[in-house]
């Protein structure tokens, strides 16, 4: 199985035997592409039925939540990592999910589409919201609701003292370096909590 390149550099970050969290897991395929070839053990959290239907499918364990009202069923530390791939602009208590994604989990992983890129600021230029592969709505009826770049997450990173461990800028599935903010369509962030052990290096 194929994963989208997100996935699959997220997939590379999470070491085998992990106990993986995945929030917002969809139809399981990244779960069920560690499971497979990383042995790791998890659960799902989604709220889509159809998307339930699919973990179950696929023999993804799979919780059926909203994870903006808290990650209270889950113990202090209890994962290894905890994900939150290409969903983090749609939550409406940002700052919450964030913290408790570090507080279940000794690290956390989100990716996003970053606001950032040239094209977007071309099409606000232009007087129109931006249209793009990673966000592909109109602006009446974009699940969309908080736009970042790299440098916002990062700030918001350090005002919830949660430390970069690790970052990854795409552009075309691939990592970009040379002027990666502007060219980068999608940004991945590993993290902890600053009393959490780590690495603490920006790669």
């Amino acid at each position: 199985m194929t994963l989208r390149p997100d996935l699959a550099l997220i997939a590379q970050w999470i070491e085998p035997g992990s106990r993986v969290l995945d929030l917002g897991c969809g139809d399981g395929t990244l779960l069920d592409v560690l499971q497979r070839e990383r042995g790791v053990r998890g659960y799902g959290v989604e709220i889509d039925d159809a998307a339930l239907l699919a973990c179950v499918q696929r023999g993804v364990n799979v919780i059926q939540a909203n994870i903006e009202k808290g990650l209270s069923m889950f113990g202090e530390g209890r994962f290894d990592v905890v994900v939150l791939s290409m969903a983090i602009q749609a939550t409406h208590q940002t700052e919450r999910v964030l913290r408790e994604m570090s507080t279940v989990g000794r690290q956390a992983i989100v990716s996003f589409p970053n606001f950032g890129h040239w094209y977007h600021a071309w099409s606000i230029l232009r007087g129109r919201m931006p249209v793009s592969g990673e966000m592909p709505f109109q602006w009446y009826d974009t699940p969309n609701l908080h736009l970042a770049t790299p440098r916002d997450f990062e700030d918001l990173l350090a005002k919830l003292e949660l430390r970069v461990l690790e970052r990854s800028l795409l552009a075309g599935g691939r990592r970009v370096s040379l002027l990666a903010p502007l060219r980068a369509t999608k940004a991945i962030y590993r993290f902890a909590r600053l009393d959490r052990p780590g690495s603490g290096v920006l790669r």
